[in-house]
């Protein structure tokens, strides 16, 4: 995916209150795929600028960019970004370190001065970030809430990710992937102690679901309790096994010794006819920007596999693909995910299994 990356920063007295803006867009349709902005308190333009870099470059790799145009109407950032300035002042380095360890997840990044009045929507929301951190207090008791510990601003949308029940498959350890296998008995079982142990949870707004039918099948016991409807959404499906679809760990690794082995620690590589990690995190990012979209601010319940629970656990931790070859999830384990709307991120449940004890 090619997109642009624009970026803005201001302080308001310089040093002053300082926030920041960033837009990614499609490079070819020019389309805006995501928005970030936030208050860093008091700082400077070029703190915040930088901030506005970062946030977009987060941004573009969230949504799985592998070319990014960043414009930006600070000369300062892209001249320093670009290797042709030194960074001599001691607040800029380590600023400038964290958008280059982001960079280099993206594969090609450039670097392009404009003039302000081409940057107009990241000053936008660089002022807006601004204007809310201004707002009196008795209208932000009405809006959005106080800065998490972690500082990231506004309502976060609270992700409960559900694995679903025993299959004949899992009994076996087997390689479940798209085949669609009905729960077990067991599986039924674990599906309903789920249902009532979530069921006591305030406010959910939404149960969704991978189409499969273990997954329905256990979203389905919960929405019943709760009077709600289960929205399939496509992205959730488990990863694509391809020839080793229903195969054991020996019996796949006996097939294909070399790719097998390649698999387990290269992210890149795919199952014989059958999908990458790599392809399943994209498809998980833009699953999880569509469900925000929709419900943003709101408590969900996602019910789907271990590999998409694993891929939206790593990107809510921000961390690499090695997570997902030491993650363990047991069937109907239950996370929880919070996603801010300036980016921010926070795991605070992992694969809890009490309602089975």
């Amino acid at each position: 995916m090619k997109v642009i990356v624009e970026a803005d920063g201001g302080s308001r007295g310089n040093p002053g209150p300082a926030g920041y803006g960033a837009v990614v867009r499609d490079k070819l349709s020019g389309e805006t795929l995501a928005e970030r902005k936030g208050f860093i308190g008091v700082a400077t333009n070029n703190v915040a600028e930088y901030q506005g870099l970062i946030a977009g470059l987060r941004a573009a790799r969230e949504l799985g960019a592998e070319t990014v145009d960043v414009r930006m109407d600070s000369k300062l950032v892209v001249e320093q970004m670009s290797g042709r300035w030194k960074i001599k002042h001691p607040s800029m380095q380590p600023l400038a370190r964290e958008a280059q360890e982001v960079a280099r997840d993206l594969g090609r990044v450039t670097y392009e001065w404009i003039p302000r009045e081409r940057n107009k929507q990241a000053d936008r929301l660089a002022n807006e970030a601004m204007d809310d951190e201004a707002a009196p207090k008795t209208e932000k008791a009405e809006g959005a809430r106080q800065p998490h510990w972690s500082g990231a601003m506004g309502e976060p949308t609270r992700v409960i990710l559900l694995r679903h029940g025993q299959t004949r498959l899992s009994v076996d350890r087997r390689y479940s992937g798209r085949g669609d296998h009905p729960l077990t008995e067991l599986g039924l079982e674990q599906a309903e102690k789920a249902a009532a142990r979530l069921s006591k949870v305030d406010g959910i707004a939404g149960v969704i679901s991978s189409p499969l039918q273990r997954a329905q099948q256990t979203a389905r016991k919960l929405a019943d309790k709760l009077g709600l409807e289960v929205v399939t959404h496509q992205g959730l499906i488990e990863t694509d096994f391809g020839t080793w679809e229903g195969l054991t760990f020996a019996e796949a690794s006996e097939q294909d010794p070399e790719v097998h082995r390649r698999w387990l620690g290269d992210t890149s590589v795919k199952p014989p006819n059958g999908e990458s990690f790599d392809e399943v995190h994209a498809r998980v990012r833009k699953a999880r920007t569509d469900i925000i979209a929709k419900y943003g601010g709101k408590t969900l319940v996602l019910v789907s596999h271990v590999t998409p629970i694993k891929t939206m656990l790593r990107q809510a931790l921000d961390v690499g693909p090695q997570f997902l070859f030491r993650m363990h999830l047991d069937l109907t384990g239950v996370s929880i995910a919070e996603f801010y709307p300036d980016g921010h991120a926070s795991v605070k449940l992992v694969n809890d299994t009490s309602h089975l004890g």
